[in-house]
């Protein structure tokens, strides 16, 4: 993909989550995110390891300069045991229902 066609695509994408209601933007942003996710992994597939080390740093700055400092960081879990059945959710706005056992 040329950087016009990449650009042209941001726009598209900008105008989508824009134009998505309220009720949908989160899906829409999940949506774009794994196709934008898959445009990444291709460019770092095709560049050698100094120009892939050089795009990593770019984007880290990138991420520290306009990423969203209200989202939730991690999604990890650490120093946790559990025996038996589990459930673990993290994220915003999502809906989990868990049914352990022979009624489940």
């Amino acid at each position: 993909m040329s950087e016009a066609e990449a650009l042209e695509r941001l726009d598209r994408t900008a105008a989508v989550l824009a134009a998505a209601e309220e009720g949908e933007r989160e899906r829409v942003r999940a949506v774009h995110a794994v196709l934008w996710q898959g445009e990444f992994a291709s460019l770092m597939e095709s560049l050698g390891e100094e120009e892939r080390e050089r795009l990593i740093e770019q984007l880290t700055l990138l991420v520290g300069e306009f990423g969203n400092s209200d989202a939730p960081s991690g999604g990890a879990l650490s120093g946790n045991t559990f025996h038996g059945p589990t459930a673990v959710q993290t994220g915003d706005h999502n809906r989990q229902e868990n049914h352990f056992g022979s009624g489940g």
